[in-house]
């Protein structure tokens, strides 16, 4: 069953096809259903809301016949009930057949989602909110047409975003991306045909390590920078403050909060 959100997003019921891992933290997940036929995204950091069944269910629960009151309707279950809800980003779409990926990081402790894709089998289904629309509110990587450099910084969480946007830049793009993971077997190829140098850092400070490169010169850089809030915030301050970016041509976006579950973070705003 599929039920129209408000525009230019909707629910789609998927399932799993298969699961590949990426490495020791990193498992991609490609889903697939009819609905799938109604997605449209321009891809870069797409991001998607993704709800889960609880252990023991056979789908997410997730009150999609209530249309725009879906929220309140789901907020009112109870919490051992109602489907596990979380925000990913498209990493692929694929058509013929229908089909999209998404990358989860195994989190250790590992919470309900990252149990949920570390055990995920071919059939198991889940509820999608996302766009129908290609160029839609939930992608936020915008360079202005003048960008004669784009800068990039991502945490674990951001991999997928990163790679998605690397392969979107055009031939000539210059790009200087720092990537901060906790485990070298999180190092991936990232294929782009942008002029883009990639520093992957292992547990690695990432103020630091901007701090103190040397970047391109530049009259019109564009910065993205998402992953955990307190960095991401810090970082900014960073590129607005010593490096003088123009504050409307830096676009940070918090994927998570130390100590913090995702229903906190919403509560919280």
């Amino acid at each position: 069953m599929s039920t129209t959100v408000a525009a230019p997003f909707r629910f789609f019921s998927l399932h799993v096809v298969r699961t590949r891992r990426l490495g020791p933290s990193m498992v991609r997940v490609t889903f697939g259903g009819q609905d799938l036929r109604y997605f449209f995204s321009d891809g870069r950091d797409q991001s998607l809301s993704l709800f889960l069944p609880h252990p023991g269910q056979r789908e997410p629960q997730v009150p999609i016949e209530l249309g725009d009151d879906w929220w309140q309707g789901w907020r009112e279950l109870p919490e051992d009930v109602r489907a596990v809800m979380r925000s990913y980003t498209l990493r692929a779409l694929r058509r013929h057949p229908d089909e999209i990926d998404i990358d989860f990081v195994l989190h250790t402790p590992a919470g309900p989602a990252s149990r949920w894709a570390s055990h995920a089998t071919a059939g198991d289904r889940v509820l999608l909110l996302g766009p129908a629309i290609a160029d839609n509110r939930a992608i936020r990587f915008r360079p202005p047409e003048d960008t004669d450099l784009v800068v990039i910084w991502g945490d674990e969480t951001a991999v997928p975003a990163v790679a998605a946007i690397l392969e979107s830049l055009p031939a000539g793009t210059r790009a200087r991306v720092w990537l901060e993971v906790q485990d070298a077997g999180t190092v991936q190829d990232l294929a782009t045909e942008a002029d883009a140098e990639i520093a992957w850092l292992v547990q690695e400070e990432a103020l630091d390590a901007i701090r103190a490169a040397r970047l391109p010169a530049a009259e019109h850089p564009y910065v993205w920078i998402a992953g955990e809030s307190g960095s991401v915030k810090a970082l900014r301050r960073h590129f607005v403050g010593e490096r003088g970016v123009d504050r409307r041509r830096v676009t940070f976006v918090g994927y998570w909060r130390q100590g913090l579950t995702e229903e906190q973070l919403r509560e919280q705003g």
